[in-house]
């Protein structure tokens, strides 16, 4: 097999992986794959800004991404992290915008890059694909509507406790049966979610550890309780910590 045929071969794989191409034919996943570019790219790399003209989709298939913009004051704030499987750009055709934000590989990233002919052609060409992309965009407006009402009506720990809640992948440790929800983020980038500093995560989460709700590890929040967050998140456990002021919810974009 030669390096295209390999290069070929490997694309198709990552692509096969999105939700949104599921059920496509080996045929049209290799017309799909030998369409859209793959980049792959260093964790910390900001491959995007606001100066780049081009409409482009990408196609996050390994890794995560954070979208952010700069205040006034230089400070960066975020606007989402999306994880392998997202899709996310600048594409009028879709409705969806970066809107002035940068995006940085927040790891080693993997990512399939389309141009709006590309988009025009085989997304929009394919019935099912265009379906799970209005979907997509639908359930991301939900989240984005629930987001704006926490930030207006709860408390931080209760954004916190909704926020694992959301994230929580299963995980099943080495030489272990037993399957636990795990979230993979770090104490800052939780922060960045709810609009508030890493000192009061982590305050929050080192109480909610000495109560039994979740056991901490370096990046990663294993959920212990489900119930007891449950309580948290609906403001049933009562107030876990004093929290200083905050910071304004981000506006984040549907897209």
């Amino acid at each position: 097999m030669s390096l295209d045929d390999a290069l070929a071969v490997r694309k198709q794989g990552y692509l096969s992986e999105v939700a949104i191409f599921q059920d496509l034919s080996p045929d049209e996943m290799a017309a799909l794959a030998r369409a859209a570019p793959m980049k792959e790219v260093a964790a910390d790399t900001i491959f995007y800004s606001p100066d780049d003209p081009a409409e482009v989709l990408f196609i996050l298939k390994k890794g995560r991404v954070k979208l952010y913009k700069l205040t006034p004051d230089g400070r960066a704030l975020t606007m989402h992290i999306y994880d392998a499987g997202s899709i996310f750009g600048e594409m009028s055709l879709l409705g969806q915008g970066m809107h002035g934000s940068f995006a940085q590989a927040l790891t080693p990233c993997v990512l399939c890059l389309m141009s709006r002919d590309h988009v025009q052609r085989l997304l929009f060409g394919d019935p099912r694909i265009a379906m799970r992309i209005a979907e997509a965009l639908g359930e991301r407006l939900t989240s984005l509507e629930n987001r704006l009402l926490d930030f207006a009506f709860r408390r931080v720990p209760e954004r916190l406790a909704r926020l694992l809640l959301q994230l929580a992948q299963p995980h099943r440790a080495l030489l272990s049966f037993t399957q636990r929800m795990e979230v993979r983020y770090t104490h800052e980038e939780l922060a960045d979610m709810i609009g508030t500093t890493r000192e009061t995560v982590t305050k929050l989460l080192n109480e909610m550890r000495s109560r039994g709700l979740v056991e901490l590890r370096r990046g990663r929040v294993t959920l212990l309780d489900m119930n007891g967050l449950q309580r948290v998140a609906s403001g049933e456990m009562g107030e876990l910590a004093v929290e200083p002021p905050v910071f304004n919810a981000p506006v984040e974009s549907p897209m």
